[in-house]
């Protein structure tokens, strides 16, 4: 019989280099919603950031940016969440692009 020098590959992952790169199928999404406190008092909470960027100075800038008060807390499940005071959710998702901190695609603005 004749040998035959083939080798089959091992668990192969097509979506291992999509995963790597920013590519649109692998993103995570910027989550940006509202809460409402009583009365008219409303939270603005910023969750999935990546966790190479420094909470505490985007905080700052925002703060800054748009006079409110705001703080970052950390939970359980979602990880850091920065938590800002009114409804924010236009301004900070116009902050974070202009910044370049995340894509415009990978926000998602939930609320009423």
């Amino acid at each position: 019989m004749v040998e035959l020098d083939i080798q089959i590959p091992s668990a192969y992952d097509p979506f291992a280099e999509a995963k790597d790169s920013g590519a649109p199928g692998a993103k995570e999404y910027v989550h940006i919603r509202i809460q409402q406190r009583n009365g008219k008092k409303s939270l603005t909470t910023v969750q999935g950031l990546k966790k190479e960027f420094s909470y505490e100075k985007i905080l700052k800038d925002l703060k800054k940016e748009f006079c409110c008060n705001g703080n970052v807390v950390q939970d359980k499940e979602l990880g850091k969440v920065i938590q800002l005071q009114g409804d924010q959710r236009k301004k900070v998702s116009q902050f974070l692009t202009a910044a370049g901190i995340v894509k415009k695609d990978q926000i998602k603005i939930h609320g009423f």
